[in-house]
């Protein structure tokens, strides 16, 4: 069966879970296309903003791609949240010819996650040369404290610079 067969296939006769799935692949790959972001923020959907300069938001509703079998939110999916909301801070937070990753990083999973939407919440600790340091909180639309995470990135220079 070709690729395009399949995609029909589930388009007609594919479960609302299915089809979502497909909606999200392709969400994934227009938000590559539009800003050159990793797929799995596609996934998430993830668009966030600063809430003041040293704190960074995600709002993501909680989709069928995000579940594990007991019906909750993967907690990969809690950890690629956190990194990223945390990644974003610092990485918006630097000039152009610097970039941050992920040097380590500690997630405690308090709650499991449900619930509409996920609202992640990252705030810078420290800042230095070659070091930045945040946390994160993870909490549902109700308030509910899902994860609390923190980070250390290691702060570079842009090859060629």
């Amino acid at each position: 069966m070709s690729l395009r067969e399949e995609l029909e296939a589930v388009l007609c006769d594919g479960t609302d879970e299915e089809r979502e799935i497909l909606r999200l692949s392709l969400q994934a790959i227009r938000q590559k296309r539009e800003r050159n972001s990793a797929y799995p923020s596609g996934f998430l959907g993830l668009a966030g903003k600063f809430t003041d300069s040293k704190s960074y938001r995600f709002r993501i509703p909680i989709t069928p791609y995000m579940l594990n079998r007991g019906g909750f939110v993967h907690g990969g999916i809690t950890a690629t949240l956190v990194d990223s909301t945390m990644g974003s801070l610092v990485n918006r937070s630097l000039p152009d010819e610097r970039f941050a990753v992920t040097a380590e990083m500690k997630v405690h999973y308090l709650q499991p996650g449900r619930g509409e939407e996920l609202i992640s919440t990252a705030h810078l600790l420290q800042m230095g040369q070659t070091l930045a340091v945040t946390e994160c909180r993870v909490e549902n639309e109700q308030g509910r404290l899902i994860a609390l995470a923190t980070a250390t990135f290691s702060l570079q220079k842009k090859p060629g610079l």
